[in-house]
This record gives structure tokens, sequence and C-alpha cells, in this order.
């Protein structure tokens, strides 16, 4: 089953509010921790926050609710229902919020969860019965079940497209909402039922009268769509619901169906005197009406883009006119207004209310753009290349002009694909919080870094490798609290996730203060298992890197989280294949440090063009730092490994004619590029330094996933390809190296 397009947003708005409510129950449960050590005045601002993620949680249920009726989703709505009286009642103080709640509430959240992505895959129904019954039964357990409100309503037709009067629907004073709905022509063709909507307004209050406009059927039967929406439905409404949230049943269809929704007057008398209420803060027209409640956002935007096009018409006129608020209302609100030391135009109004507003676009069309931009760059390196050949300075001048566009070009859409770090770091607070209660450990999760951007490519790869990370420190490094308080550590164990930029490449830190890795336990285990000879001399380093070794593990007993042997392996293959690797330092009873270095993108990047014989290489611009001649006597050999005098500087270097085993002489002028990675620096020998370029990384394929040193491929504007150098492997092999070592 295909889904349609408000389906389909449905979904992702729901998985992105789902997520966000699993942080904000994350954040009270840890309020609840630390609320016995606060003082007055902290509980105070802890109550205002607890308050505010109370009514965020809130909001998220009755919106994934709200819309979830608006598509006939019974299942959902019924089952978000229990949820969100629940969270009414918690606002309201009628319950006390409890660690027991919580988890309750954590576990209906991935019921929703589920669901939602069961509607992804095409499932319309409850795909968990039993666990649903199961969660509401317990739901009821911390408050007495809802009243369900079982009202009906009665529907009469009318030919007129007129708005009936409020009087004849009952709303002259009787507390009625009087709702007027316009749908569009293509409703029933992106799946909306019309009736649905009534429906779910039931679930609101009462409706106590309908009268169906049919008036834009058309005469002749012959010109008759019946995949059209001629309806239109003018209603009375009883709710004591906010107009936003009234509003809300809407949300699918306001952008091109005309939705009028007018408060009853008993309410008028509330906007009044919350109008007047108001302090005498600065504020604009629309957000007097928005604030005390008589307006929703969105009928703001609507009206000031109807003002835009009509500027001789006053934004409250045009609010009166289109039925979105009471006369009274708006007289009220211009009062407030001339109160204020400072006015403001409408015009910013209308400037200041479009600000901030985003765009949702497939990433599969950013994906295609970043390939069509990086087939541009390739075209523009041979375009430059013929001008350079041609001799004509003007037309040399027009193309590096149109270079530097392209890189323009290129910069602003990688940004598109650049996305912060923090969202896949707060999906481990709830890892840390299950893992930790399931090993009987107490552990608190810090992330630092979390604005700091990368490709969504490499965010998509890297969640899997470090949830393993993740819960490996969990179950492997923090000890028990009968382990800690023997050791004199706190009981409640760390563990950090911390994000930077470095040369280039993003750096993601794994932090924990357990027991630390142990390097004699790790080198018996391995020779146990014939991983190496009992002779073999190995530093602490390359200790650690045992555990990435296919097979092994020290776990004494397997677990439901680990001792199979399985994991760490493909961890590592799984940054490796990033272009990316992971260091160990560790300290035993003091804790473990795990670090990844990643490459920002996959995609395109400017680097530096070099020669070794007939053969161009590239490197990555962000990782040089200075270009020098190699001078014969400032070289020295020892014990295989080749060091250059620096400026007085002590610098290991490797030839790439040599590393990749290139049997010609050496010319008599080689240069060296200065390369850096983290806090160590190396130099690479070639024999010709051709400039700066822009590059468009290529896969190298199964074939060459063995070849060290090398990351990627890139075409060259005259058709040749470059291989892109691996630096952070190549400083590895400059640190290694033995004699006569090269690559095959």
């Amino acid at each position: 089953m295909s889904m349609d397009a408000a389906l389909i947003t449905y979904v992702e708005e729901c998985r992105e509010l789902l997520e966000q409510m699993e942080g904000d129950l994350l954040a009270l449960e840890r309020g609840l921790d630390t609320s016995d050590d606060s003082t007055t005045e902290t509980e105070d601002d802890n109550e205002i926050a607890w308050c505010e993620l109370i009514n965020r949680i809130f909001r998220s249920a009755h919106t994934v609710k709200g819309s979830a009726g608006v598509f006939g989703l019974d299942h959902i709505v019924e089952f978000t229902h229990e949820v969100e009286t629940l969270l009414d009642q918690l606002r309201e103080e009628k319950i006390t919020l409890t660690s027991s709640l919580i988890a309750t509430l954590l576990e209906c959240k991935d019921h929703c969860l589920d669901l939602i992505e069961c509607l992804a895959d095409g499932v319309e129904e409850e795909s968990n019965p039993q666990r649903a019954e199961r969660l509401v039964n317990e739901l009821q357990t911390f408050s007495p079940p809802a009243e369900k409100d079982n009202q009906s309503f009665a529907v009469s037709e009318s030919n007129n497209n007129e708005s009936p009067a409020i009087e004849r629907l009952g709303n002259n004073g009787s507390g009625h909402w009087h709702i007027s709905l316009r749908f569009h022509a293509e409703a029933l063709r992106e799946g909306m039922d019309p009736m649905s909507f009534l429906r779910y307004l039931q679930k609101l209050g009462q409706i106590v009268s309908v009268v169906t406009v049919s008036n834009e059927m058309p005469d002749n039967f012959e010109k008759f769509d019946p995949e059209a929406c001629y309806l239109g439905f003018e209603i009375g409404f009883v709710s004591h619901e906010s107009k936003q949230t009234i509003e809300d049943v809407f949300e699918f269809i306001r952008d091109d169906s005309q939705v009028r929704i007018i408060p009853p007057f008993a309410e008028l008398e509330s906007y009044l005197s919350l109008i007047s209420e108001l302090d005498q803060e600065p504020r604009r027209l629309g957000e007097i009406l928005v604030e005390c409640g008589s307006l929703t956002p969105e009928e703001l935007e609507q009206a000031l883009a109807i003002q835009s096009s009509k500027p001789q018409h006053a934004l409250g006129e045009i609010l009166i006119n289109r039925g979105n608020t009471a006369p009274q209302v708006v007289e009220a609100a211009i009062a407030k207004q001339a109160q204020s030391t400072a006015g403001r135009s409408q015009n910013e109004d209308r400037a200041a209310s479009k600000d901030g507003g985003t765009l949702r676009v497939e990433a599969d069309r950013v994906d295609e753009l970043i390939n069509l931009i990086g087939e541009l760059v390739i075209s523009g390196a041979s375009t430059a290349i013929h001008s350079q050949d041609s001799n004509n300075d003007a037309l040399t001048e027009s193309v590096s002009t149109l270079n530097e566009l392209i890189e323009e070009v290129r910069d602003a859409s990688m940004r598109l694909r650049m996305v912060e770090i923090g969202a896949t770091f707060n999906r481990f607070q709830r890892v840390v919080r299950d893992v930790a209660n399931e090993l009987g450990k107490q552990v608190t999760l810090s992330i630092t870094g979390a604005d700091t951007e990368l490709d969504k490519t490499v965010v998509e790869k890297i969640g899997d490798p470090l949830m393993h990370l993740v819960r490996n420190a969990l179950d492997h490094g923090i000890e028990s609290p009968a382990e800690r308080e023997a050791k004199g550590k706190p009981l409640n164990g760390q563990l950090k996730l911390n994000a930077y930029h470095d040369s280039g490449s993003i750096v993601i830190e794994i932090i924990d203060d357990g027991a630390g890795l142990d390097a004699e336990r790790i080198r018996a285990k391995a020779i146990e298992k014939g991983l190496i000879d009992s002779t073999y001399e190995l530093n602490k380093e390359d200790i650690y890197k045992l555990i990435f070794a296919p097979g092994f593990s020290t776990a004494d007993a397997v677990t439901n989280l680990s001792g199979r042997g399985v994991g760490m392996d493909v961890v590592r293959n799984n940054i490796v294949e990033l272009g990316g690797r992971i260091d160990i330092d560790s300290e035993q009873g003091k804790g473990t440090k795990l670090t990844l270095h990643l490459p920002l993108t996959l995609a395109i990047i400017d680097g530096f063009l070099v020669g070794v014989e007939e053969s161009p290489f590239v490197i990555p611009l962000d990782s040089i730092r200075e270009c020098v001649e190699l001078q014969q006597d400032d070289a020295v050999e020892k014990n295989g490994r080749q060091y250059m005098n620096l400026r007085n500087e002590v610098l290991p270097f490797v030839r790439l004619r040599e590393l990749f085993g290139m049997k010609t002489e050496r010319p008599i002028r080689e240069n060296v590029v200065v390369v850096h990675y983290g806090n160590q620096k190396a130099g690479i020998v070639v024999d010709r330094l051709h400039g700066e370029l822009q590059t468009v990384i290529k896969p190298l394929g199964q074939l060459f996933s063995q070849l060290q040193g090398i990351g990627g491929s890139s075409i060259m504007g005259n058709g040749e390809v470059a291989l892109i150098l691996d630096i952070p492997t190549l400083m590895q092999l400059v640190k290694d190296k033995q004699p006569h070592h090269v690559i095959h």
C-alpha cells in the first residue's frame, strides 16, 4: 500500500514528536533523581521546568492523537487518548509524578512509535492489541478511566453557499462554537474523508447541528467529477477545548480548504478579560489576539498573506471579514495596542510572522542535487583546463569566476546535508537508562558538542556502531554499585558522549569512568584463541586493538548484551568503511576513552593535487599544514624509518613512491607535504605540487576494499583518475612503518 502525501507528512511529524516526547520524559526522570538535593530556590525553578516539560509532552500526545483522528486511525486515537487523559491529570496535579509512571509513559511512547512505523509499512490497524490493553490497564492504575462521550449529531442539508446566521445554529449567546468548512476540490483524491472531521470533533465535544453546503455541485451532470469534493459544512459545536485545539483538527487541510472558527459569545468575555490583563509590553495586533487565544498562529499568517496583496485593508478588518475573530475582540486588542509605549507597523508584524520558516525537503532530492553538483565540479575543472590551453585571457577569467560560483553553490548545497549530531546522541539517553536498569547499575549520561554538524549520510551510518560502543561501555566498562563502592568510587557511574571538529574531520568520544581495559587479560585471551603468538611483544595500544579481532571476547558469560565475541570487529569495519578510524585510551581502574575519527562528508571536499611519476594523488586540504622542499642534508633514516629536520623539529616522513612500490628513480627535487591528524604530524614526499582543487569523492569498489592508505578516487578535469589519500591511515603507516614495507 502506498501512502498519500498528507499521511507521509503525518508519519514524519509523529516520529519527531515522539522522539521529543521521549527526551522530555527522560528529562523529567533525571529531575526526579536530583530533586532531593535541591535548594528551595532550585525547587521552584524545577517546578517551573517540570510544568513546561509536562505541557510539551501533553502537546506531543495531543497532536499525534488529533492528526490520527483526521485520517480515521481510531486505534491510534483511542490509545493516545488514554495517554493524553493521564497527562492532563498530571498537568492539573491530580496525580503525582513518579519513576514508575514515567517508565509506563516511556513504554506508551514506544507503542505509539510502533503503531506509526506499522502505518508507514501500510498497516492501518492495531499491530499488538495485547500490549495496548496491558498499557491502558497500567495507565488506569495511576488514574481512574475517563468517561466516554457518546454524543451524536444531526445533519441537515442546504444549497446556500453563504454561512447561515449564527442565530440559526443557536450560537447567539448560547455558548456554541461556529465552524465553517469548505473543502478544496482535491480533498477526496488526497485521501481526506470529510466525515472523518465530524467524527473526530465528537471526541472533543458535542456537535449540536450541521448544515451541509453543496452549491459547488455542477448543474450539468456531465460535468460531475465523482472524485472531486463539492461539500462544505456549517457546524454548531459545544466544547471546552481551546481554539488552537479545535484548529489542530483541520491541520492537514487548512492550506487549501477554507476553515473558519468563530468562538461562542460566552467566550468573548474571557478574551476581552485576557486582553485587559496583558502587561504594557509593546505588542503587535496579531500578537495580542494570538496571546489571548482568540486567534491561532495559522489564521494570523493567512490574514497577513491577504494583507500583503491588499495593503489598503487593515489587519483587523481582514480578520473580522474572514470570521476569524469577533469585532469586539479586535477593538479591545487595538485599544490595548494603543496603550503600549512604542507601536509597530503592520508590515513589521507580517515580516516577523514569517521569520524562522522552514521547508521540508525529501533527502533523496538533496542527494540528487549533491550528485549533480559533483558532476558540475568535474565539468568545471575540465573547462578550466581547456581555457588555460586556449591562451584566451578573457575566457580564463570567465571560467575562474564560474568556478568560484560553483564552489559557493557546492558549499551551500553541502550545508543542506549537514545535520547536528545531537539528535543521534539524544537517542542514547533512553538506551543508557534501560540498559543500566537491566544491569542493575546507576549511570548518568552527559552530552557535549551536540551542535557539532556533519553529513547526514555519516550520521545515518554511525548510529549502529555508536549504539554498540555505548552498550559495551555499560556492560563491560562501568562497574556495579557494589564494586564501585568497594573501589571508593561514586555509586553513580559516568558515561560521556562528546563531539567536535578537528582538521576537516569530526571526532566523537565515548568516555566512561569504569574499570578500564586489562591489557594482560586481553593478551592472555588473544594467545588462548590463537590470535597472537605468546612470544610477541606488544605495546598497550596494539593489545587494545585486539578487542576488534573477530570472535574476541573476555566476557566470562554470555548475556543478552554481550559475550558472544561479535560486534567490535563489525564496529571497526563500519567505521573504516566510512573512511574513519577508532582509537582506544584506557587506564585500568579509572576508565576508557574510545575516539572515533570520521570524515565530515562523503561527497565533495577541497583537495590538494600532487604527483608521483605520472600518477596524480589528492590530499584533503584540511589536513595539510604546509609544503616544503626536501633537502637531502636534512633527511636521515634509522631502523627503516625516515626523518627530516623541519625547523629544528623531528618530522617522520614517507615517500609515496616507496609506499606504493614504484620502481623508478627519485627525481632530483622532491617536495614534502606536511600533514597533521589530531596532535600528530608527518610528511608525505611527492615529486610535484599541482595546487588546490575541488574533489568529488568516488568509491573504489569492493575489489580495492583492502587497499590501505587510499580513501577513494576522483575524476580529474582531463579525464584521469586520481587517488584520494587517507591521511589517518597513512599517519599510522608512517608511525608503524618497517623496512621495505609497501602497500600492494
